[in-house]
């Protein structure tokens, strides 16, 4: 199989050939939303040419629209490591799906029950279990973090998991700092207290392969968006589960799936099939050295993790040149793991970086003036932001794809030495040289 092509990758995406005052446009925002192949694009267009139709109706629109959202959920399946597309829902998004399911797993708990979130999660898996324990009298346990490093403190999880523990809600990565957790130790945790685990793998989908049986995680959520599809949520839920919810879970009386509200995006779920395609063809092409460390896999779900597996190994090494960089800036500071030697383990391609007497909004507005696309601000991680010190001002995020170039992060480094150097202080080059 051919060595990574990155050149070949980003001639699938139309975007990236977009230019803003004669420049190439470079997406740092990725933890945001990446950017979709032409086949997304085009997955979407012909359902609505050819499959338009709500579902379960007598004719032929409404059967292939139906046949390809059974198709996607299988594909979600094997992108995941679920069982089958059964234990996979979809939403408008992951913050709605989680709101619903809460209230489903509320309704089988009790007053006194305890609920553990963190200090390092999205608001989104941590709002909606303070909504639930408010409505049932229950009892919210915030696990907090080592700011020296922005990892999660095993030691106090460990110290507020009791036998009445019912739900222990963590990230796989955070959106913010890029940190991963140890999830599959944290999941064996709640279970030994009897608590279910439900994982927000937002942040930690498009940038590295997921197997939900392996974590034995109970729930987990992520967004299609994330990954180069549409705007689209899923939720996988472990079957034993699921049927165990009460049956007087809020959902529509007739709804023939108590987990998904309403009618679906049909199209997007057309474009997430798309999507999916999409990382199966780099497990194909690219995927050879990645392949044995899935042994028990095959077919598209094999192609679907050593897709992902490549695109990992791609970004964490192009991350790499990003840190070194950023960190021979004057007044930078990178929050989170910085230790090269747990970058793989304990890391997305994901940079929170402050620069001393520069507000993070000012830096990505002169970013954006130049064609270079980052975030700024707390990214609803606000719990973090606040525990950092930080605030609503939050830091500067700088995210890699796995189509970004060398060439990009080297025109970022140089923009930014731009705009944080001041008069009379070093450059960037000088630094370097």
């Amino acid at each position: 199989m051919a060595a990574y092509d990155v050149d070949a990758l980003r001639a699938e995406f139309p975007a990236l050939a977009l230019t803003e005052e004669g420049r190439p446009v470079a997406f740092f925002d990725g933890p945001g939303g990446t950017q979709v192949p032409r086949r997304v694009i085009d997955a979407v267009v012909r359902y609505y040419e050819t499959s338009n139709a709500n579902d379960g109706g007598a004719f032929g629109t409404s059967h292939r629209s139906d046949a390809l959202v059974a198709e996607a959920h299988e594909a979600l399946a094997d992108f995941l490591g679920a069982s089958s597309g059964d234990e996979i829902k979809t939403g408008a998004n992951m913050t709605s799906l989680t709101f619903h399911v809460s209230r489903s797993i509320g309704a089988s708990l009790q007053p006194g029950d305890e609920v553990i979130v963190t200090t390092l999660d999205h608001e989104a898996n941590v709002s909606p279990w303070r909504a639930m324990a408010a409505d049932r009298g229950l009892t919210v346990r915030t696990v907090d973090i080592h700011p020296e490093d922005g990892t999660l403190d095993l030691a106090d999880l460990d110290a507020k998991l009791s036998p009445r523990t019912r739900l222990v809600a963590v990230g796989y990565a955070s959106n913010a700092l890029g940190t991963i957790n140890p999830v599959a130790e944290i999941v064996r945790r709640a279970h030994a207290v009897g608590a279910l685990a439900y994982v927000d793998a937002v942040h930690f989908a498009p940038h590295g392969p997921i197997d939900v049986r392996a974590l034995d995680a109970d729930f987990l959520a992520c967004s299609v968006y994330k990954f180069f599809g549409p705007h689209l949520g899923v939720l996988y839920g472990r079957s034993a589960v699921l049927e165990r919810l009460p049956a007087e879970a809020y959902k529509v009386r007739p709804a023939h799936d108590r987990f998904q509200t309403g009618t679906q995006s049909f199209e997007g779920i057309a474009g997430t099939l798309a999507a999916l395609e999409y990382i199966a063809s780099i497990g194909e092409r690219y995927g050879a050295d990645h392949r044995d460390a899935f042994p028990a896999m095959s077919g598209r779900s094999l192609d679907l993790h050593a897709g992902m597996a490549a695109i990992r190994a791609y970004e964490m090494a192009l991350f790499g040149r990003l840190l070194d960089g950023l960190e021979a800036l004057p007044g930078a500071h990178v929050l989170g793991v910085t230790d090269r030697t747990r970058l793989m383990s304990e890391r997305t391609p994901t940079a929170a970086v402050t620069f001393d007497g520069l507000h993070p909004r000012a830096i990505a507005e002169a970013l954006g003036g130049q064609g270079i696309a980052t975030w700024d601000g707390h990214f609803y991680a606000q719990a973090l932001m606040e525990r950092l010190g930080l605030g609503e001002s939050g830091v500067l995020r700088i995210g890699i794809s796995h189509y970004n170039t060398a060439a990009e992060v080297d025109r970022l480094l140089g923009a930014l030495d731009g705009i944080v150097a001041p008069v009379g202080r070093p450059r960037l080059e000088a630094v370097r040289g």
